[in-house]
């Protein structure tokens, strides 16, 4: 590892601090975060519906735009003025490395699906017919735990590299050495990140009450907090 950097190790606490300063940010300029994230949310359900290749595309993508949010970030915090084009600042800055990791991320995802079947979860090419919502739930009847399971391990793997799309656009590292630190990070501060992961979970489940209109905020809070989160533990001392 590049001995330039350091990880800092900070309390536990600081994971829910890491969402609420992402709340101040949101709260100064919370118009364009909203157009922001929607923005993100139309492009890539846009590009999920054409077939084939929507879905893969869309997936090597998500690594650009959270790039972009902590760029987007970064500058609201040196007091820089936000604009929809921000959006789209992941794609200048070592696009080439956060698309690999959107490809490696989409490999881990197929694996788990993998690992899931292979633990016993009813597909859909196992039946011999379409199945509805209905049916297929009626399959799935006692084996709740293998989506528990399979849950789970995609939190983990999204945990680990939950740095790595900063860590690519702010210090052009390759798409390896990001992950590397990342994971270096991310278990060095684990007590943090299950603070954030579970604060931003109840957050979550609250804003869907009612009609979902919480994620409004929910999601630029998520989005913000990937900047506030890795300057903590990469560039700055705890507040």
């Amino acid at each position: 590892m590049d001995t330039s950097m350091s990880v800092a190790e900070v309390r536990a606490s600081r994971g829910a601090s890491w969402l609420a300063e992402s709340w101040r940010l949101f709260r100064d300029a919370a118009l364009t975060w909203v157009a922001l994230c929607a923005g993100w949310i139309v492009l890539t359900f846009g590009l999920m519906v054409i077939p084939l290749v929507g879905v893969v595309v869309s997936n090597f993508l998500q690594p650009v735009f959270f790039a972009s949010f902590a760029i987007a970030a970064h500058k609201q915090r040196a007091g820089e003025r936000l604009r929809m084009n921000d959006l789209f600042s992941g794609f200048r800055h070592h696009v080439r490395a956060l698309i690999n990791l959107g490809a490696l991320l989409l490999l881990a995802q197929l694996v788990v699906l993998v690992i899931m079947a292979m633990l016993g979860l009813p597909t859909a090419s196992a039946a011999e017919r379409e199945l509805t919502i209905g049916e297929y739930m009626e399959l799935l009847r006692g084996k709740e735990w293998i989506l528990l399971v399979g849950l789970s391990l995609l939190v983990v793997v999204k945990g680990l590299v939950w740095f790595a799309p900063p860590l690519i656009a702010f210090h052009g590292m390759s798409t390896t050495q990001a992950i590397r630190w990342s994971v270096y990070a991310a278990i060095a501060n684990v007590g943090a990140m299950l603070v954030y992961g579970t604060v931003l979970l109840g957050l979550f489940l609250v804003a869907l009450i009612p009609w979902a209109l919480g994620l409004i905020v929910v999601f630029p809070l998520a989005a913000i907090s990937t900047y506030v989160s890795y300057r903590e533990v990469f560039e700055a001392s705890p507040a």
